[in-house]
């Protein structure tokens, strides 16, 4: 039993790596391919919702519609302000 405590030490495995006081300024490729397929997805959803909502007859569907356009609209722009580079100087 002393023998193995040679060759594990649990303090070493529990140690926490230090905390980064903020985001680094690189986007990494897998980074940039997930924001763009994102903004892809919202600005899809987006137009699919206000086209089907000029398509819809009852006007309670129409509504949902477009309150679901407006939320992938708003997903959109809070993607497109993170990856704006003149937000990356603040």
């Amino acid at each position: 039993m002393q023998q193995m405590s040679m060759f594990y030490q649990p303090n070493q495995f529990m140690q926490q790596q230090p905390i980064m006081p903020a985001p680094p300024r690189v986007i990494s490729t897998k980074d940039h391919l997930y924001l763009k397929d994102a903004l892809s997805w919202e600005l899809t959803s987006m137009k699919k919702c206000f086209h089907f909502a000029r398509e819809a007859m009852d006007p309670e569907i129409q509504m949902a519609l477009d309150r679901t356009g407006q939320m992938h609209m708003n997903h959109y722009l809070r993607l497109l302000n993170h990856v704006n580079p003149l937000n990356a100087a603040n």
